[in-house]
């Protein structure tokens, strides 16, 4: 199969050779690697590549992934890293609009009886530009010998790669990991990755996020050796029973192995002490080389995971073979909790949950929506010291580290699909939805579903996630129903969340399991709550913290005090969006804003609405969170 550059213009393909998107689970050979700074079956490729910049597809080097090409013209870029912050293309931040509004006319494809396909519209646009990114390594000696898959952890926008020549894959979705199989191509030395990262694609219909727009390789590439025995997906589901004591454990396995190996499973739950709590063999039961089974069993005594406690069990899978070698061991951490709507109402280990939380963008004032651990501490040790307790990641799925910090800090997770196209249905401040997407259009809605299970399969054994979102700001439609019905049936007790149900109420019953606002005003809510209430009521957006915001605070907080369907929300928004630069006329480092990069369209100091500033600094705002937040801690 070779590359198209038609791709980008269909939205019914989204991904080629693209694995299956699986959990997010660390794997060792042994329990002796575990403890050893470094994996020997992953190999970072984070650093320094080469680099070329076009303009549009047209201009770009056709033949830039074949071994032979000279590349001695190409630039230097840092992966991970952003496009536009190494010093190419402009800058440029949008809240609803597209980028060529203003510019171009374009809708999104059979989203209106005269648009048709809209071939072209990126592969043939003037101004859609592309970066060529070349890497060369050999492979780590203790990978040789392998089966070997390459990591993309982010990827902004449409993403095509090759290996020593050879064309491997495809992928469109920005802020989930995308992973292909390399072993076909692979060799020990001299390897010769090559990806090309297309600006803008028909995913940008379906992206259309309030944030800078950047594009690039933004997250960590990895190659991952897998051993002859691999977990490919393990699901942990833990139940806690009604006696909030007592319990089980569920955890359901898919390997590969050779088809003649007998693989054995043997699963062990130890206290945060290291005591042994169950443990349970069972052996696999493999066909074509892929092995299932399922291990169940019951755990008494149980400590409870909540924001107040947030009490983590260690798991640990061990594959083994039939002479007793083991082949690998799967770590992870879980928790116990039960979440349940009782007479419309939330109940987290049968209490009532309140939540006191806020969306949150990734974010770094120099290296944009590319961060690291220390940002992520950072922001979980603010949230703990002000009194929030959860985090609803506005609007796509974070980096997976940030899952596993909200389960050990005990905050509460809403885990956003990556999606929102508001740009389709808002015009000017109005709802206008004749050329929404997905909505129900058959074209548009595996591509959403793919961006749903995607974010289900990776991060479904995070105790912290209590909610999973359909996206936001999408307005309504069966494609949305498809990606509902995707979660429930999953039956793993998490509610599901999205909030564009209040414009189109043909929808309420079948894309939300709570009644989901933003910015309505206290009296709005409680007109919802004292007029027959169908579901919980939750503020996914309120406090809109611009300029001197957040005063209002209280008028909110007192509502959960007199409405028990009433369950808090999450403030807009947690940090503010700026780009540190450098001044030239002071030469002092200042923050700017969108329209200070004299991008055209802007909304100008519009992501400047977070209770932190860009460098993390408190506002004054945050006194207000603390104080009112701290009442329902």
């Amino acid at each position: 199969m070779n590359a198209d550059m038609k791709w980008l213009d269909n939205p019914e393909v989204f991904k080629v050779n693209q694995l299956e998107s699986h959990s997010d689970h660390c794997y060792y050979l042994d329990y002796s690697d575990m403890k050893k700074e470094k994996n020997p079956l992953l190999q970072s490729l984070n650093g320094q590549w080469e680099f070329a910049y076009s303009k549009n597809v047209m201009e770009r080097p056709v033949d830039f992934y074949k071994e032979t090409f000279d590349a001695s013209g190409f630039d230097k870029i840092m992966v991970p890293g952003h496009i536009e912050l190494a010093g190419y293309d402009k800058i440029r931040y949008i809240n609803t609009m597209y980028p060529w509004e203003g510019k171009e006319y374009h809708r999104g494809a059979y989203s209106m009886e005269s648009t048709g396909k809209e071939a072209g519209m990126f592969s043939e646009a003037e101004y859609n530009p592309v970066g060529s990114y070349i890497k060369r390594f050999d492979l780590n000696e203790t990978m040789c010998g392998k089966r070997i898959h390459i990591c993309f952890e982010g990827v902004e926008e449409a993403m095509y790669l090759w290996l020593n020549g050879q064309f491997v894959g495809y992928a469109e979705d920005s802020f989930t990991p995308s992973e292909f199989d390399l072993t076909p191509f692979i060799r020990e030395k001299e390897n010769v990755l090559a990806v090309q990262v297309h600006k803008m694609s028909t995913a940008a219909f379906l992206e259309d996020q309030d944030f800078f727009r950047f594009f690039g390789i933004f997250r960590n590439v990895t190659l991952k050796a897998l051993p002859d025995a691999h977990m490919e997906d393990v699901w942990f589901q833990p139940v806690l029973n009604q006696d909030n004591s007592s319990g089980k454990v569920s955890v359901i396995m898919k390997v590969t192995a050779p088809e003649k190996q007998n693989v054995d499973a043997r699963f062990v739950l130890t206290d945060r002490e290291g005591t042994v709590i169950t443990e349970k063999c069972l052996q696999l039961q493999g066909r074509d080389g892929i092995f299932t089974g399922t291990i169940h069993t019951d755990v008494q005594n149980i400590k409870l995971w909540d924001n107040h406690s947030p009490y983590l069990y260690h798991a640990c899978v061990e594959l083994i073979e039939e002479n007793g070698v083991m082949l690998e061991v799967v770590p992870y951490d879980i928790g116990f909790r039960r979440l349940e709507v009782i007479d419309k109402v939330i109940y987290l280990n049968g209490k009532r949950l309140v939540i006191t939380g806020v969306n949150r963008h990734e974010w770094n004032p120099k290296t944009g929506r590319c961060i690291g651990m220390q940002e992520m501490t950072a922001d979980i040790d603010c949230m703990l010291r002000n009194n929030i307790n959860a985090v609803r990641t506005c609007h796509y799925p974070d980096q997976i580290p940030w899952y596993y910090l909200c389960d050990k800090a005990g905050i509460y997770v809403m885990a956003e699909t990556n999606l929102e196209s508001h740009g389709t249905f808002q015009k000017l401040g109005a709802i206008e939805p004749s050329c929404n997407v997905p909505g129900s259009i058959p074209q548009w809605r595996e591509v959403v579903l793919d961006r749903a299970i995607s974010n289900f399969e990776t991060f479904k054994n995070h105790t912290s996630v209590l909610f999973w979102s359909l996206g936001n700001e999408s307005y309504a439609g069966d494609d949305l129903g498809a990606m509902n019905t995707y979660f429930k049936e999953k039956r793993d007790g998490r509610l599901v969340h999205y909030e564009s149900s209040f414009y189109n109420r043909a929808y309420e019953d079948t894309i939300s399991d709570v009644e989901s606002r933003m910015y309505a005003k206290p009296k709005e809510v409680e007109e919802y709550l004292n007029n027959n209430p169908k579901k919980p009521y939750l503020l996914c957006e309120f406090m809109h913290d611009m300029g001197n915001s957040m005063g209002g605070l209280g008028s909110y907080m007192k509502l959960i005090d007199q409405y028990e369907m009433y369950h808090g929300g999450f403030i807009w928004d947690f940090i503010d969006q700026a780009i540190l630069i450098r001044d030239p006329v002071t030469g002092k480092e200042v923050l700017r804003y969108g329209g200070d990069f004299d991008d055209r369209p802007a909304d100008y100091e519009f992501s400047a609405n977070g209770i932190v500033f860009a460098d993390r600094k408190e506002k004054p705002a945050m006194q207000e969170v603390r104080y009112y937040y701290g009442l329902y801690r």
